[in-house]
């Protein structure tokens, strides 16, 4: 997915702009793309390569890139994966639901997550795997889409209306694509989540791969987190996902803010 280009004239004068662009270069970053030109960084900010250039040189100069020579491309530094280590530290419910999430995990043989909202995306903060599927291996800091994925579809089925339509309508701008695809699963999120507890996607993120997924019912720090489980299509029929899946997510929910309170 391309990265949203930053706004090059920010209307709030308190807005920092060089700061919000230097971000934006640290931001096209993604797994399986673990170097990246000056070049490349400029078509994806939007930004000229004199700006790049000196971007790149300061966030080098701070650790938050490292500069290969034989490929003449930078990659995230040591300083980069520091930054986000106090957010996970503060989250407690990651250590509380580790065992629960470990547990399922196992027991469906399939994958469990932890995730929050960044920005038009979900990323995972916690992860078990009770598999051995090797192209569908969830890990901490990796992201996914918030249309195609029943993580994504239960943040925006939970959200209040407003919230909602906002982020709706940065969706619609910003990957008209999948708005095509898969627009018309949130009204049907929203339902589900009210008379099943939980969100589905049934291959359409991964096509090999059914996934629930359960919102918390109170923010931690602000932030509402959600939780999902998936197992390989091969492995789990769309009738057991609802049987079975789908209330064992709801009810490892329930246990894990029953042990946060």
């Amino acid at each position: 997915m391309p990265t949203p280009r930053p706004p090059h004239h920010h209307p709030d004068p308190a807005f920092a702009t060089t700061l919000a662009h230097g971000l934006s270069v640290l931001q096209c970053f993604r797994f399986g793309e673990t170097v990246l030109s000056n070049k490349e960084l400029a078509e994806r900010t939007g930004l000229s390569k004199a700006t790049i250039s000196r971007l790149t040189y300061t966030l080098a100069a701070r650790g938050l890139l490292l500069y290969d020579t034989p490929l003449r491309c930078y990659r995230l530094g040591s300083t980069a994966l520091s930054l986000g280590y106090p957010l996970l530290a503060s989250l407690r419910v990651r250590q509380v639901a580790r065992p629960l999430m470990k547990a399922l995990s196992d027991r469906m043989r399939g994958s469990v997550s932890l995730g929050l909202r960044d920005r038009l995306r979900m990323v995972y903060v916690e992860t078990s795997r009770g598999h051995e599927a090797i192209a569908f291996r969830p890990d901490i800091g990796a992201s996914l889409p918030m249309l195609a994925s029943a993580m994504g579809r239960a943040w925006l089925a939970q959200a209040r209306a407003e919230v909602r339509a906002s982020v709706l309508d940065a969706l619609r701008d910003a990957e008209p694509d999948d708005w095509q695809r898969h627009a018309d699963a949130i009204p049907a999120a929203i339902d589900d989540l009210a008379t099943l507890g939980f969100t589905r996607s049934r291959g359409d993120w991964l096509s090999d791969v059914h996934a629930v997924a359960v919102p918390m019912r109170y923010p931690i720090d602000g932030e509402i987190l959600v939780f999902n489980c998936g197992v390989p299509a091969a492995r789990m029929a769309p009738a057991k996902l609802d049987r079975e899946m789908g209330p064992r997510l709801v009810q490892l929910v329930a246990n894990v803010e029953a042990l946060l309170a």
